[in-house]
C-alpha cells in the first residue's frame, strides 16, 4: 500500500486497516510456523504497511487535537 493511498483514508478507515493488517500478519506468522508459507518477505512488507498506516494515523490524530 502506497503512502499516497494511505493519506487519503479517514481516521476510522485507518483504524480498521491497521486491525486488518495486524490480523494478516498474525495469520502469516501462523502459516509460516506450519510450513505453508515459504516467502518471509510478505511478512516484512505487511509490517512496513502497518508502520505506514500507524504513522499517518498518529499524524491525523495530532492534527485533530490541535
Amino acid at each position: 500500500m502506497k503512502i499516497v493511498e494511505i493519506r487519503k483514508l479517514s481516521t476510522a478507515d485507518l483504524t480498521t486497516e491497521s486491525t486488518k493488517i495486524r490480523e494478516e500478519i498474525t495469520e502469516l506468522k501462523r502459516r509460516l510456523h506450519m510450513g505453508e508459507v515459504q516467502n518471509v518477505r510478505i511478512i516484512r512488507t505487511k509490517r512496513k504497511d502497518l508502520a505506514r498506516v500507524l504513522t499517518v494515523l498518529s499524524e491525523q490524530l495530532i492534527k485533530e487535537n490541535i
